[in-house]
């Protein structure tokens, strides 16, 4: 059973599906490599919380090019795609802003990883962004 807080805003089928849409769209291009497809469903600057190598939390803003640069560094190169088995948990604040936690297995080249996350969306005229990126990890890299 899943305990979801009372945000006081009940989302309708369509506000589930469209989320659902938008990180379907995501992790396709993120599977491909396709850094400025992922760049371009994100809201800058871009919020990041996570903690470094030595334990310690870290927070910072990131614009278009520190997320290229960062995400084409981290997710390589390589001809084969990468899958991702992903189980979410949306908490609708209001009908344009979610937090979603994630439950993930990254494949790439047989290998697997296991990932858990939350992200920030927002919607605006209708569309889906991200904002900003809570993941243990990545905290070196800011």
């Amino acid at each position: 059973m899943t305990f979801l807080p009372d945000t006081g805003y009940t989302p309708t089928a369509d506000d589930r599906a469209s989320l659902d849409a938008w990180f379907a769209d995501y992790d396709a291009a993120s599977g491909r490599r396709d850094i400025e497809r992922m760049a371009d469903m994100a809201v800058f600057p871009l919020n990041l919380v996570s903690d470094d190598s030595a334990g310690n939390g870290r927070s910072a803003q990131w614009d278009r090019d520190q997320f290229v640069a960062t995400m084409t560094q981290v997710m390589g190169e390589g001809d084969q795609d990468i899958t991702f088995e992903s189980t979410r948990t949306p908490v609708f604040l209001s009908s344009s802003i979610a937090v979603v936690l994630t439950d993930s297995t990254m494949t790439v080249d047989g290998h697997s990883q296991q990932l858990r996350y939350a992200d920030v969306l927002l919607r605006r005229d209708g569309k889906w962004s991200f904002q900003t990126m809570i993941q243990s990890g990545w905290g070196d890299h800011l």
